[in-house]
């Protein structure tokens, strides 16, 4: 990842020397940066996620990358990680050239406004430049991105119509959702543990809604499903728009608009071990890893591990319990509230001291759930001798490190 080539030594000092001033601000820059923004330029309001602008996920999310990339400057590389699966998000929602103008300027004026003199000419300069080499390093690999979906069989580039043809309710709070293209044509595959964005109108929203859900099956080259948790207005106003819109509007026959999967977390074929640990809606991506995995009849061992509220919470449990005891491997689950009265299920939270089976700390290791469990089991596999490496990991919603 070469992206710091235009900049200067003199560069990367006079970014460097605003970090005090910036980190002070907090994430008051980032505040100030999307109400200028979304005011001076309220049609990305059809594009960006507003629920997370009220959470102030976003605005935690943009101050933390804009602050880990100015310390970075010097050594880009140490942030490969986090910029792929950015591109991947902004592939999901067609983010173009032209809005990374519209950013980089509001975030320049922001900086004019809120650092006052302590921004000069000089320093402006060195932000525009260092600003420039970082977006044309995301315009670059989501292009890149975009010809990948674009030329591959049955893809696309942007929107593409689909009808709801199947609506099955998983769970008290998990629907699922089967759509297939109104072109009767094929739809391209996915790695499994890829999400799709949708982007609809909902009723209940002044604006476009694109939100990504993870694929909760296997590719079949004809069809995408997503399942979708109903999620309770009780953080935000916005907070459920789209989800409680799918799960009481949308009826069989209903068009949606779809960007193509997309996604840098997915099972990856190494012949190891594989260990597939969720929580809530996180089962998701692992129920299309889990019928991956059998359709290959995967001959290392897999472990399956869930935690939820309770059973009446519990998505795909007959699913899940069917598909191991077929191929042999272990499902274990924890339910945090209610009797645990199956074998392998457990009341508590996830406890990795209960497993029969050993864990190969030399297999790969699967996360997705809330952050907060997602960094408790990550810290319970470090402990076991899990090498970093071997620990992936997806974060609904905007970027976060575990």
């Amino acid at each position: 990842m070469q992206s710091n080539q235009a900049l200067s030594v003199q560069d990367i000092s006079l970014v460097q020397s605003t970090l005090p001033l910036i980190e002070q601000a907090g994430d008051a820059v980032t505040a100030h940066f999307y109400q200028r923004m979304f005011h001076h330029n309220p049609e990305l309001k059809d594009i960006f996620n507003l629920t997370n602008q009220e959470t102030g996920r976003q605005k935690a999310a943009l101050f933390e990358a804009i602050v880990a990339y100015a310390k970075n400057l010097d050594k880009i590389n140490v942030l490969k990680h986090a910029v792929e699966r950015i591109a991947n998000k902004h592939v999901s929602f067609h983010i173009k050239p032209d809005d990374y103008k519209i950013v980089g300027h509001h975030l320049i004026e922001t900086m004019r406004e809120l650092l006052g003199e302590h921004f000069t000419q000089a320093i402006e300069k060195a932000w525009s430049t260092a600003y420039q080499v970082l977006a044309n390093l995301f315009i670059n690999l989501e292009e890149e991105l975009y010809v990948n979906r674009e030329t591959a069989t049955g893809g696309w580039r942007g929107k593409r119509a689909f009808s709801l043809v199947e609506k099955i309710q998983e769970s008290e709070l998990v629907t699922s959702f089967v759509f297939e293209p109104i072109d009767q044509q094929p739809v391209m595959n996915y790695f499994p543990g890829q999400y799709i964005g949708i982007e609809l109108k909902p009723t209940t929203s002044p604006y476009n809604e694109i939100r990504q859900y993870s694929l909760s099956t296997s590719p079949n080259g004809k069809s995408y499903r997503i399942s979708v948790k109903r999620e309770l207005s009780d953080v935000s106003e916005r907070n459920g728009v789209m989800s409680n819109y799918l799960h009481d509007h949308l009826n069989l026959g209903d068009i949606v608009d779809l960007h193509a999967p997309t996604g840098d977390f997915y099972w990856q074929d190494r012949q190891r071990p594989v260990v597939l640990i969720s929580a809530g809606v996180g089962i998701t991506p692992m129920q299309a890893m889990l019928d991956t995995l059998a359709q290959n009849n995967y001959s290392q061992q897999v472990i399956y591990l869930h935690a939820c509220e309770n059973k009446a919470q519990h998505s795909f449990a007959n699913h899940t319990a069917k598909q191991c005891k077929q191929q042999g491997w272990q499902a274990y689950t924890w339910y945090r509230e209610g009797a645990a009265d199956q074998p392998n299920t457990f009341t508590g939270i996830l406890d990795f001291s209960v497993i029969d089976l050993p864990l190969d700390t030399n297999g790969d290791f699967y996360l997705c759930g809330p952050v907060g469990f997602m960094q408790f089991a990550k810290q319970q596999l470090l402990k076991l001798g899990v090498d970093e490496s071997c620990i992936h990991y997806e974060v609904f919603g905007p970027h976060a490190n575990l």
